[in-house]
């Protein structure tokens, strides 16, 4: 009995140490530039790492919120595989010879509006003509998303004054400082009609389809390494649907990842959830619109900021989706 009892104690320890020197699943390094602060507008993200989406692909993630990084020019040198920006700063970047690549939208509308008082009766966006409309600065998807409501109501930047006030569009619309701002149609109206302020909102996705925020990569990487970019576009889809069809889960999970999120007013955060997922949905999650991108392209070309027409089929790519 003794030596069976010993060989059978033999045999675990064997099997203990077999067990100790197997090898490990290899994970993917990737920091993923997001240029903003933790937000829940990211819950999707923060859903896909708490489900273990992005582990089950093989990607161990580390999110950066710095806002300077030029997340652009770090994918197209290919100094990272990923990047989240929009649809502008694609064909900025290829312009420039970055070959950047949109492999899987996020936003399906551009989320920019211009919002005033309702005591303005700017209800369309011929309406803002000889208005003063404060904005970050002539640059960002707020300009951009500015410019294409000034086009749809048949003005110019010459026909209303532009006040460059950096992020205080809430403080510079309650104190009249100017009469409209364009702003986050996820932040700043929410925040506004929570203090109690009557508006009236001109969403740009209600007057032009633009291509806005999405998962970048780079051609490099799609060329050596599809099956990467695939696996990162069906972990982040998966934590945006889950995202959509609970958000109250979503608002929990985000608690771990934004600080004093709890803290924070829960209803003014989670109607801030409500109003992004509005943006989010589509019937297929992560389809860019052809029209989209051919839309932002005569955007960017009325203001001058491309000087030619780029080959759109090269700026983005629906080949990775589920």
């Amino acid at each position: 009995m003794k030596k069976i009892q010993g060989f059978l104690i033999f045999i675990c320890l064997l099997l203990s140490a077999c067990g100790s020197n197997a090898p490990t699943k290899a994970f993917t390094q990737i920091r993923l530039p997001l240029g903003y602060i933790p937000d829940i507008q990211f819950a999707p993200l923060y859903v896909a790492v708490q489900k273990g989406y992005f582990r089950d692909a093989g990607i161990q993630i580390t999110f950066d919120y710095s806002m300077e990084t030029d997340i652009t020019a770090l994918v197209g040198a290919n100094q990272i595989q990923f990047g989240v920006v929009s649809g502008d700063q694609v064909l900025l970047a290829r312009a420039q010879g970055l070959p950047v690549v949109y492999v899987a939208a996020w936003y399906q509308q551009y989320p920019v509006s211009v919002v005033a008082k309702s005591a303005q009766n700017i209800h369309s966006p011929s309406d803002l003509r000889g208005k003063t409309i404060g904005l970050p600065g002539l640059y960002g998807a707020n300009y951009i998303g500015l410019r294409a409501l000034l086009h749809a109501g048949g003005l110019s930047e010459a026909d209303v004054k532009l006040d460059s006030i950096g992020y205080t569009q809430v403080d510079a619309l309650a104190r009249d400082r100017d009469q409209a701002v364009s702003v986050y149609t996820n932040n700043e109206p929410v925040q506004l009609r929570s203090e109690g302020y009557s508006l009236t909102e001109l969403r740009v996705a209600d007057y032009v389809q633009l291509a806005s925020n999405g998962l970048i990569t780079n051609e490099k990487t799609i060329s050596e390494n599809p099956d990467l970019v695939r696996r990162m576009v069906k972990a982040f889809l998966q934590g945006l649907a889950d995202t959509i069809a609970d958000p109250a889960a979503a608002y929990e999970t985000s608690k771990a990842y934004v600080e004093n999120l709890a803290q924070l007013d829960p209803v003014l955060q989670k109607q801030k959830l409500a109003t992004v997922i509005e943006l989010w949905k589509a019937d297929r999650l992560g389809f860019s619109q052809p029209k989209a991108w051919e839309s932002m392209q005569s955007v960017l070309l009325d203001m001058g900021l491309l000087t030619k027409p780029l080959d759109l089929t090269k700026a983005f790519s629906n080949a990775f989706l589920p």
